[in-house]
């Protein structure tokens, strides 16, 4: 296991550099490493944007340009930039995660674009909410029990998430075969389609969804991770799924 701040350019290089040293040049590379921010636009701050920022964008740019250089020498490799169906529709009380994860979607097409020719392929995927449960561990904002209620609720829906083994196997076998864009869930599949066609229309849906999201105040600018935001709401038993993910998936480290 080789860590790093994916934010730090000279910790990325340093880290690339270990592995190569180590075990051989790099073949796949997977760029995966995300930070969620839920909360009213009042409550969002330039840092936000900027660390939604250098963590979805400048993360994988700087692991992208620290692995380039050996896989054009060979002309071939592989690059999985993990987005999110936040990259493709801008949703309500996610403003930075979603801005952020529409600069990783168009960066990763251009520059699929770029690479064809040295045979590098390069693929985008957007999942939809995956039921990982990462929302204990997520930030959240203003009224931030309500937040973390809402969310970690939609996190438990089978119908709107996805579970993580489920996902994995769809991303893995999307990029074998090298495809340029890939949306998981079917529900989010439906809703890309749908914004491409009348975008307009979507984002009216959205604004009507929004007036039933908490309203500025509580924390207001602070924030509190998901696992100090519990309510009776929260841990009711329709959370179920979300707090046994959770389990499978080491998200309690934190408490």
């Amino acid at each position: 296991t080789a860590v790093c701040d994916i934010r730090r350019q000279e910790e990325v290089k340093s880290m690339v550099r270990g592995i190569q040293t180590s075990l051989g040049p790099i073949d796949v590379m997977i760029n995966n490493a995300g930070v969620i921010q839920t909360g009213p636009i009042e409550s969002m701050t330039v840092d936000d944007y900027e660390n939604s920022m250098k963590t979805h964008f400048y993360g994988p740019l700087f692991t992208i340009e620290a692995v380039l250089p050996e896989m054009l020498k060979r002309k071939r490799g592989r690059i999985i930039n993990i987005a999110s169906i936040g990259g493709r529709i801008s949703v309500p009380h996610l403003l930075p995660y979603c801005a952020s994860k529409h600069a990783l979607v168009g960066f990763t097409l251009g520059l699929r674009s770029e690479l064809q020719k040295h045979g590098i392929s390069v693929t985008a995927i957007c999942p939809g909410l995956m039921r990982t449960g990462s929302p204990r561990n997520a930030l959240f904002k203003g009224q931030h029990k309500k937040e973390y209620a809402w969310f970690k609720t939609s996190d438990s829906i089978p119908i709107v998430s996805t579970g993580a083994e489920r996902a994995a196997r769809q991303i893995l076998e999307v990029a074998s075969v090298g495809r340029a864009f890939y949306v998981v869930g079917l529900p989010h599949k439906l809703a890309d389609k749908l914004h491409a066609l009348a975008p307009g229309f979507v984002t009216k849906v959205l604004g009507w969804i929004n007036y039933s999201l908490p309203g500025y105040g509580g924390l207001e600018q602070d924030q509190l991770p998901g696992f100090a935001s519990e309510s009776s709401w929260s841990k009711s038993w329709v959370n179920g799924l979300t707090e046994r993910a959770a389990l499978e998936n080491n998200e309690h480290w934190t408490s």
